[in-house]
C-alpha cells in the first residue's frame, strides 16, 4: 500500500444525478464486501493508496483521470455509508468547499455514538489540512477534505488542491498508522507525474528551519521584531519564493504575538496557531535563515512512483503478484455488487481483459491498464 499524493487534470461540472445514485449503491455494496471480508480498517488502508482509490473511482464508473473523481467518488462514499455508519463502524466526515468546514463538527457527532473522544480525530483532520495547505507549498490550494475513521480510531485523509495557473489538482492520502510526527515526512510515500519547487517545511532536511521557526515564534515579539531588523541589511538567498519587501511587519507582529500568547514550544504548535496561513509561514522560514542560518527544504515531496511497474523494466518490472491482487480485488468488488446482470458481465469481462497470469510472448504488447492509473496517457 502506498499513501502520498496524486496528480489529475482540472476538470469542472457536476456528476448527472443517475450516475451519481449508482455510484453511491455500488460505493455501498463494495464497503460492505471489504469490512465483511478484512474488517472496517481495512478499507481505510485501501483508501489512503492512491492508486487503489483511483481504480475505486474508476470501477463506480467515474471519468478515470480527472480533479473530479476524487470529489464524486468520496461523495459518493460518503452518501453510501450514511445509513450503515454505526452498523459498520465506519464514519466520513468533510467534503468539497465550504462542506469540508464541517469537518469537526460532523466528526464530533460521530464520536457521540461510539463513546470516542472527537479531540485527537479533530486535530488530525485540523493538521492534515494544514500541513499540506502551508507547511507544503507547491502552489496547489486545498478545497476538499475527506476525514473517514473507524470505531478502532484509525483514520485516513483523502484530500485535493487546485493549481489554477497550470489546470492541474494533486490529491493527498493519508494514514493514521504510517504517521509518526504531523510535522516531519508525515506522508509514507507520494506518487505523483511532476514535480516543482516547493517550500517543504515537513521534509526531514527541513529539521533545523522548523526548530528555528519555533524559537521565533517562542520569543516575545519586540525581541524578534528587533532580530528581525537586525537581519534586513543582509543579501537574501536567491532561491528563497519570498524577498524582505514581502514580509508586512503589521501583520508579522501580529502572527508572534498570536505564537507567543498560545506558549507554542514546538513546530507543530506554531503550525496549528490559527490565523497563521502559508504566506507567514513563508516569511518565518526566511526569518529562520537570514536569523539562525537554518534553510528549510525547497524538495517537492512528490516523487515519480508506478502502480505496478513498467514493462520496459524501468523503474522496476512490473510486479505480477501485486498486479493480480488489484485485478483481483476488482473482480470481486464488482462481483458481489448488486448490479444488472449484463454490466455485471460487462465489467468482469474488462477485468479479464488485464489478467497477467498468463505469459505472454516477447514483443507482444500488453493493454495499458490505464484505469488503474493516475497519470495522462503518455506517462510510463
Amino acid at each position: 500500500m502506498r499513501t502520498g499524493t496524486a496528480s489529475l487534470p482540472l476538470h469542472g461540472g457536476d456528476a448527472p444525478q443517475w450516475l451519481f445514485r449508482r455510484m453511491t449503491q455500488l460505493a455501498r455494496e463494495i464497503v460492505l464486501l471489504i469490512a465483511s471480508d478484512s474488517g472496517p480498517d481495512e478499507l481505510l488502508r485501501r483508501l489512503s493508496d492512491p492508486f487503489w482509490f483511483q481504480a475505486f473511482g474508476c470501477v463506480l464508473g467515474f471519468d478515470w483521470h480527472s480533479s473530479g473523481v476524487t470529489t464524486t467518488t468520496c461523495g459518493a462514499l460518503k452518501e453510501g455509508m450514511r445509513p450503515l455508519e454505526r452498523e459498520l463502524g465506519i464514519f466520513v466526515c468533510g467534503g468539497k468547499g465550504r462542506v469540508s468546514r464541517n469537518t469537526p463538527s460532523e466528526i464530533e457527532r460521530a464520536c457521540e455514538t461510539t463513546g470516542r473522544s472527537a479531540g485527537s480525530l479533530v486535530y488530525a483532520s485540523r493538521m492534515s489540512a494544514k500541513v499540506d495547505s502551508a507547511a507544503v507549498q507547491d502552489g496547489y490550494q486545498i478545497y476538499h477534505h475527506c476525514f473517514i475513521f473507524t470505531r478502532s480510531g484509525l483514520w485516513c485523509v483523502v484530500q485535493q488542491g487546485m493549481n489554477e495557473v497550470n489546470r492541474t489538482a494533486r490529491r493527498y492520502h493519508w494514514l493514521s498508522s504510517g504517521v509518526e510526527d504531523f510535522v516531519c515526512e508525515p506522508h509514507a510515500a507520494v506518487c505523483c507525474d511532476t514535480r516543482v519547487a516547493a517550500l517543504n517545511l515537513v521534509a526531514r532536511e527541513s529539521d533545523r528551519c522548523r526548530a528555528a521557526i519555533a524559537s521565533i515564534a517562542a520569543a516575545k515579539p519586540e525581541e524578534a521584531r528587533l532580530e528581525i531588523e537586525r537581519a534586513f541589511h543582509l543579501a537574501l538567498p536567491a532561491r528563497h519564493p519570498l524577498s524582505i519587501a514581502d514580509i508586512n511587519p503589521a501583520r508579522l507582529q501580529k502572527v508572534l504575538l498570536a505564537t507567543y500568547e498560545s506558549g507554542a514550544q514546538d513546530f507543530a504548535a506554531v503550525l496549528a496557531t490559527p490565523g497563521l496561513g502559508a504566506k507567514s509561514l513563508r516569511a518565518l522560514s526566511l526569518i529562520s535563515e537570514l536569523i539562525y542560518g537554518a534553510a528549510p527544504s525547497f524538495r517537492d515531496p512528490a516523487r515519480f512512483s508506478y502502480a505496478h511497474g513498467g514493462k520496459d523494466g524501468h523503474p522496476y518490472p512490473v510486479d505480477c503478484e501485486t498486479y493480480g491482487q488489484s485485478i483481483e480485488v476488482l473482480r470481486r468488488a464488482v462481483s458481489a455488487a448488486k448490479m444488472g446482470e449484463y454490466d455485471r458481465t460487462r465489467a468482469l469481462r474488462r477485468l479479464a481483459a488485464f489478467d497477467l497470469e498468463k505469459p505472454r510472448p516477447r514483443g507482444v504488447t500488453q493493454p495499458s491498464p490505464s484505469f488503474l492509473l493516475d497519470r495522462p496517457e503518455n506517462s510510463a
